[in-house]
């Protein structure tokens, strides 16, 4: 697992050094007085119980930004809760440092809430502890397997029922999102877990909202945090062009491929190399992809975001269409 809350008060910052950070102020209008950002002084180690009330347990994963904990809430086990264990995310010491750490947490965990989607992790709270001076997430404790660990096991990639039964929810999520106005930024096996409850897509730490859709929510600045996955990152991102739904969409075709026949479509390289190397020449339907399921994979495969022209909902009602529904479709045209 990288690859997984109350307003911030604004930062004392010139103009020059706000236009450089990841997430501006969310409290721009809160006339507060000001906090002076975190430093290594400052910020202190991390306690054994966050809050006072969420005690760390051990480490999950890590990923560029963040760790994330398995964490006892230790109010509700008081009232009698048998399972009071949520997921704990805090930025890792090098990014808690930087003078937006709390903001970067906070947009994170208001893009997750939005999302209210049986295929979407669940976060419960934002809070600091003040004490060491900490933001961090509370989220609901996933138990599963995570589709890198998955293709771990499964080599050969899975048969198309098992694989169907994996892209169709992970498509409506992500369809949902792009409704709602958000884009993930990180599309990658590791971010994606088959739970007790299902498929769940997690970890919009670099996220944004599309802009005009969601107006209030800050956006992410790629200057200052630059964690593009290279193997599964459009080229545009690469190059420096802002996030796009076509960009999530790039992401989740080689999931999906991957899984259709255990190999990444790009051999794992940054997606600029696989477009410079011209290795869509070689790209070949994997071998558990329906023969009429190939299309739309491979237009959201493109490199050119301009011949990407599929969205997450196409490429789902693409995947959940049966071949003997579209000879009817074709037919009636």
């Amino acid at each position: 697992m990288t690859e997984l809350e109350s307003s911030v008060d604004d930062l004392l910052m010139s103009e020059e050094q706000a236009n450089n950070l990841t997430y501006f102020a969310f409290a721009r209008e809160n006339k507060a007085e000001p906090l002076l950002a975190p430093t290594r002084a400052s910020i202190g180690a991390l306690p054994d119980v966050l809050a006072g009330r969420y005690h760390l347990e051990r480490l999950l994963g890590a990923g560029g930004m963040g760790v994330v904990y398995r964490a006892r809430d230790l109010l509700h086990e008081q009232f009698g809760d048998p399972d009071p264990y949520v997921a704990l995310k805090i930025l890792s010491e090098e990014f808690a440092e930087s003078p937006d750490a709390s903001a970067l947490l906070y947009s994170e965990f208001a893009l997750t809430r939005r999302l209210r989607h049986d295929n979407v992790l669940r976060a419960h709270t934002f809070e600091v502890d003040t004490d060491c001076q900490r933001a961090f997430i509370t989220m609901e404790l996933m138990r599963g397997l995570t589709l890198d660990k998955l293709l771990c096991e499964r080599p050969l990639g899975l048969p198309w029922k098992e694989l169907r039964d994996i892209a169709l929810p992970l498509l409506d999520a992500l369809a949902c999102a792009h409704r709602r106005g958000v884009l993930h930024g990180d599309m990658k096996p590791s971010n994606v877990m088959l739970s007790e409850d299902g498929v769940r897509l997690f970890d919009f730490g670099l996220g944004q909202a599309e802009e005009g859709i969601l107006p209030g929510l800050p956006h992410l600045s790629r200057e200052r945090f630059n964690a593009w996955t290279p193997g599964y990152a459009a080229p545009e991102l690469l190059e420096g062009q802002p996030l796009s739904a076509s960009a999530d969409v790039y992401g989740v075709a080689c999931v999906i491929y991957e899984l259709a026949g255990g190999k990444h479509p790009f051999r794992r390289l940054p997606s600029t190399q696989a477009r410079d190397e011209h290795l869509d020449r070689e790209l070949q339907a994997p071998a558990h992809l329906p023969t009429h399921c190939w299309p739309a994979l491979r237009t959201a495969l493109a490199f050119d975001a301009a011949e990407r022209n599929i969205s997450a909902d196409q490429l789902r009602d693409a995947l959940g269409a049966t071949s003997s529904w579209l000879q009817r479709l074709r037919l009636r045209a």
